[in-house]
């Protein structure tokens, strides 16, 4: 493709519009919204409304004058739009990590007398961690069992509680056939919690059309809902009055106003919720949300796969045979980023970084690039594919000042 034919998909693109939204520096070509979406500009704006007006006029009275008590169940309402769940589904609370913890803990509450968890070897390290620490506390009552993606639906069986996965994997891309899954499982009796962090906004998913049981998410990523924004939780409604939360807190409580001494959860979603919602974290994730909700998931989902597309023609035409694809060549397999191996990855990425294409890198030799389709072109695309091609070619990331490793990669 040249350059002139992406510009003409760019001006064709319903899509583009969405650019003008987000507060992004000139020069830049930022293919790391699967790590850290950029701000809509209405976050700003939402920011100081809440900061100024309802924090600082409104103070306490701000709870029910600015409907903050109900943040955590109005946005994950509209986060339920974007992932095929209800309303009454999904609720904004904690961080992937601990609503991991939760969910899982809640799974083998739901099936007592099971007590293997299943996951991939590979996971996003903190799904498996927090996997880890449940199994460490139940001290025996619980095993974690990880086996290799190709082995996995054959290793769920009559001990398996809950099937763990991330939907699409963190750094492969590799994406999961969520209903299959699912199905398989619940032929073995088992249940699937799914992590979404890298399908929602992203992926046109459809939790309840594969008749999914739970998931979690986050919402920095596709969400744009800021750096360290609260997470997301799934339980689907027939699990909601028997599921058992590992953690009660007040805001849990079936009367967290009642004060009583003893925990009474709540018999719906919000008992999945524990302490005090982040009410300004909270307002920059609903402007990102309300943004997102604003596209057609289908047109989303296919433009970014596209991107992808194109990006990986134009990169393999490199022609460097230490540059190989790691994430699957098939559209339908991945989600919208793409893992790129090459010995020298971490200083490809400093490099490019260096010429104002943004990507990043994942242990041992994956320079990761993510193509969020609300604020990326295929323009910007084809340009940050020939700034690979040209790094790779003149051996730009052999630099001593590209070799040294900062704390975040």
């Amino acid at each position: 493709m040249t350059r002139e034919e992406a510009h003409a998909l760019d001006l064709a693109d319903p899509l583009a519009r969405f650019r003008d939204a987000f507060d992004l520096p000139s020069g830049v070509i930022y293919l790391d919204g699967n790590s850290l979406g950029p701000p809509p500009l209405s976050a700003h704006e939402r920011l100081e409304r809440t900061s100024r007006r309802e924090w600082g006029e409104g103070l306490v009275r701000s709870w029910n004058a600015a409907a903050w008590i109900e943040a955590p169940l109005r946005v994950g309402g509209k986060i339920a739009r974007l992932i095929g769940a209800n309303p009454g589904e999904v609720t904004v609370a904690d961080a992937t990590s601990v609503n991991i913890f939760k969910l899982a803990a809640g799974a083998l509450s739901l099936r007592p007398g099971r007590r293997t968890i299943l996951s991939e070897t590979a996971s996003f390290p903190t799904d498996l961690y927090a996997l880890q620490g449940l199994v460490a506390l139940l001290d025996g009552r619980a095993q974690l069992k990880t086996v290799a993606p190709e082995d996995l639906v054959a290793a769920i069986d009559d001990e398996t509680a809950v099937v763990v996965l991330t939907h699409v994997h963190y750094k492969s891309a590799l994406r999961w056939d969520m209903a299959a899954v699912t199905a398989a499982a619940h032929a073995k009796g088992a249940l699937v919690l799914w992590d979404l962090c890298h399908t929602a906004g992203a992926i046109a998913a459809d939790l309840n059309g594969a008749q999914a049981d739970l998931a979690v998410g986050c919402g920095y990523k596709y969400l744009n809902g800021g750096p360290g924004a609260p997470a997301f939780l799934f339980v689907a409604e027939r699990h909601q009055s028997a599921i058992r939360s590992p953690l009660w807190g007040w805001m849990g409580h079936a009367a967290p106003f009642a004060f009583e001494d003893g925990y009474r959860g709540a018999p719906d979603i919000r008992g999945q919720v524990t302490g005090t919602p982040p009410i300004l974290a909270l307002a920059a994730l609903e402007a990102g949300v309300d943004l997102q909700l604003e596209a057609d998931p289908s047109l989303v989902e296919a433009k970014g796969l596209a991107l992808a597309d194109l990006f990986i023609a134009e990169a393999e035409a490199s022609a460097d045979p230490e540059l190989r694809l790691a994430s699957p060549r098939d559209a339908a397999r991945r989600g919208l980023h793409l893992a790129f191996a090459h010995p020298a990855g971490y200083a490809i990425v400093q490099a490019l970084i260096a010429r104002g294409v943004i990507g990043d890198f994942r242990a041992p030799d994956i320079a990761r690039f993510g193509f969020s389709p609300l604020f990326l072109g295929y323009a910007e695309v084809w340009d940050a594919a020939q700034a690979l091609g040209e790094v790779l070619a003149s051996r730009a990331w052999d630099r001593p000042e590209f070799q040294a490793r900062a704390a975040v990669t």
